[in-house]
């Protein structure tokens, strides 16, 4: 046997996986860069998670609690639920993947929609089964269609709602209608990483389906409105049979002390995310209108950022948008790899980045093509 035919070879399907890529963070050539690719605050963490931050850096050499009891604590307290049915995670990424370790493998099959976030699709391969994509209607998931795809190899289906990367939101009707139609054994994922930023009375994150049924979780996160994506934490409400079976396989000390210490303090600064989000209210609106002021299409949308369709025609697509603005120091978020290729997705960033992508998208808008 050669040398070649030794050396260690994944398992089948694994280099079969695209990898994530981030949404780029540099330019090159400008003086000051607006990172408005990665849905960020602009308005950073909480003022108390900080010090809790920096509190917890004290004791560095203990382990940190592996059942997080105090950040489920805050998030039971504030969001009105059973600790016990709270399970933490390092971003709501491990948890996404938690739930395809345990409930997936060969042979079966987990429901994503056309433009849903990549990494359900990488997980799901990830544990060797079959991820099947169905088309969304207007940028938005279309309960009929994945009905229509449920089988009986169907473990698990994923929804973003709202949606990443097109920020629209599927009704809590539809959404319950969507789990009255699944067989019993097929898990909804409710992934409501942006929830905290909607402000629609016919949207619900989860909370009460997760409360009323046994096959249904709901997936949060510290990263957005929190202000917490350099700790990594995501939480997950769901049932306890569905908690116990992944707090089984679960790294035992999956979270950091500082991370659980700083989210347990900014879930309980209720004030200080409500400022954040009227903020991002004021500025979606302002950036919503100025673009289609100047001729361009932008789905509505009820998170943190937009999403933005140009023209199809020489010198005006996305690519051609993105280098332009590139070169200014504004960075948005390409998303071909999301099956949009001719769209810019932009967080609402600080007010003189949102000025500076209004200017230099009239700009661009307005010159020869």
């Amino acid at each position: 046997m050669s040398t070649e035919m030794m050396k260690p070879v994944p398992r089948p399907g694994i280099l079969d996986i695209a990898a994530y890529v981030p949404g780029k963070d540099h330019a090159g050539g400008v003086a000051r860069v607006y990172k408005l690719s990665s849905n960020e605050t602009p308005l950073g963490a909480s003022p108390r998670a900080i010090e809790a931050f920096r509190e917890a850096a004290g004791n560095l050499e203990l382990y940190p609690d592996g059942q997080a009891h105090a950040l489920r604590e805050a998030i039971a307290s504030v969001n009105g639920l059973n600790a016990a049915n709270i399970l933490c995670g390092n971003g709501s990424d491990e948890l996404l993947g938690l739930l395809c370790h345990v409930y997936l493998g060969a042979g079966d099959e987990a429901v994503i929609t056309e433009h849903g976030f990549l990494v359900y699709k990488i997980q799901i391969m990830g544990a060797g089964a079959t991820p099947v994509t169905v088309p969304e209607k207007d940028y938005t998931v279309d309960v009929d269609a994945i009905l229509a795809a449920v089988t009986p190899k169907t473990k698990l289906v994923f929804i973003a709602n709202p949606g990443n990367p097109t920020g629209t939101y599927v009704p809590v009707t539809d959404i319950r209608r969507l789990q009255a139609g699944l067989p019993k054994n097929v898990i909804l994922v409710l992934d409501a990483a942006y929830a905290e930023y909607v402000r629609r009375n016919d949207y619900e994150a989860g909370i009460e389906l997760v409360s009323s049924n046994s096959n249904v979780v709901m997936c949060r996160t510290f990263s957005k409105v929190y202000g917490l994506a350099a700790l990594r934490i995501g939480w997950m409400y769901g049932p306890l049979e569905i908690v116990d079976a992944m707090n089984r396989v679960r790294g035992p000390f999956n979270l950091n002390a500082p991370a659980i210490a700083a989210g347990a303090a900014a879930m309980r600064d209720q004030a200080f995310i409500g400022n954040a989000v009227e903020y991002n209210k004021l500025w979606l609106d302002k950036l919503t209108h100025a673009f289609e002021a100047i001729g361009l299409t932008v789905t509505p949308s009820v998170t943190n950022f937009i999403l933005i369709h140009f023209p199809d025609v020489d010198g005006k697509r996305a690519p051609d948008a993105d280098a332009f603005l590139s070169s200014r120091g504004y960075i948005l978020r390409a998303v071909k790899g999301y099956g949009l290729p001719n769209a810019l997705r932009m967080t609402v960033g600080p007010e003189e980045a949102n000025r500076g992508v209004i200017e230099a998208l009239g700009e661009f808008m307005a010159k020869s093509a």
